[in-house]
């Protein structure tokens, strides 16, 4: 990779048939908690959405999700595709995640986009697969939003036969979690507007994340917007890779050296759900 003196191997999660990584949790969320007779609810900014469809649909369970309207076409396009009952509220994450709670609370169960023992063993099977194709101690990385992910991948490392080094990566634009795991706490923060969309928006309080990632001493680092838009172009242009701006950051913080590395570095590039017109304008360095 341009600009890096690393040996650097990327984890295609934008190849899963929804698109992104989030397909993994979701499916072990709804195979443990779901049935026929019970109704999975979940908010999304659109990949775990799109990753609880996919298992529900196939697994017969009863669906409602709640996306913002603030989330990608591309990725509502996708959810509307799907026999699930899509509720499009709220302006933020946030108010879509709170709508969500207040639903389920009379209608079915809540599965967190990250803050479920489920969902976060599903996300723990993407390094693992790494971890049986590479011999060799080697560094991870990967993007941070809530969190679900990163812990997965931190309790994966642990129990794989080689040293796995573990670092997330945030957008300076929502920094939720760093924030909590700094102050032992959940602690709300400003999020601003950013591209890396997946990765944007406050957390549960009492969320279980911030706890593993202290525990496992996980690295964190964060990259701006100007990175991220950088990262999504040169995969695109040098590597023939569509990844969206939430997939892109590792390869961001890796260009911009926020990530240290002895020996070879895997990027998990998390998802592809881009817009065309979005990848247009980064490509065009708008």
């Amino acid at each position: 990779i341009r600009g890096v003196q690393a040996e650097v191997y990327a984890k295609l999660e934008t190849m899963q048939p929804t698109g992104s990584f989030k397909v993994r949790g979701a499916i072990a969320a709804v195979a443990a908690l779901g049935d026929a007779d019970t109704r999975i609810v979940t908010a999304s900014a659109g990949n775990h959405g799109l990753g609880t469809a996919y298992a529900a649909t196939r697994l017969g369970v009863p669906a409602t999700i709640f996306v913002p309207r603030s989330a990608p076409s591309v990725k509502i396009e996708r959810l509307q595709g799907f026999d699930v009952d899509l509720r499009v509220e709220g302006d933020r994450y946030d108010d879509a995640e709170q709508l969500a709670l207040d639903f389920a609370a009379d209608h079915g169960r809540f599965v967190s986009a990250y803050n479920d023992p489920h969902v976060i063993a599903g996300q723990a099977t993407a390094v693992a697969e790494v971890a049986e194709a590479l011999d060799t101690d080697f560094t991870v990385v990967v993007p941070v939003g809530g969190g679900g992910l990163l812990s997965g991948t931190a309790i994966g490392a642990e129990r794989a036969a080689q040293r796995i080094d573990v670092v997330g990566v945030e957008t300076n634009q929502s920094q939720a979690f760093s924030a909590a795991v700094a102050a032992g706490r959940v602690v709300e923060v400003p999020v601003g507007p950013t591209i890396a969309d997946g990765l944007a928006g406050n957390i549960e309080d009492g969320a279980i994340t911030p706890g593993i990632a202290r525990e496992y001493g996980v690295s964190l680092v964060d990259v701006g917007e100007d990175e991220i838009h950088a990262a999504v172009r040169q995969l695109a242009v040098e590597h023939g890779l569509v990844v969206e701006g939430s997939g892109a950051v590792g390869l961001a913080a890796l260009v911009a050296g926020k990530v240290s590395a002895t020996g070879p570095v895997v990027l998990v590039l998390t998802g592809r759900n881009i817009t065309a017109e979005r990848l247009a304008g980064i490509l065009a360095g708008e």
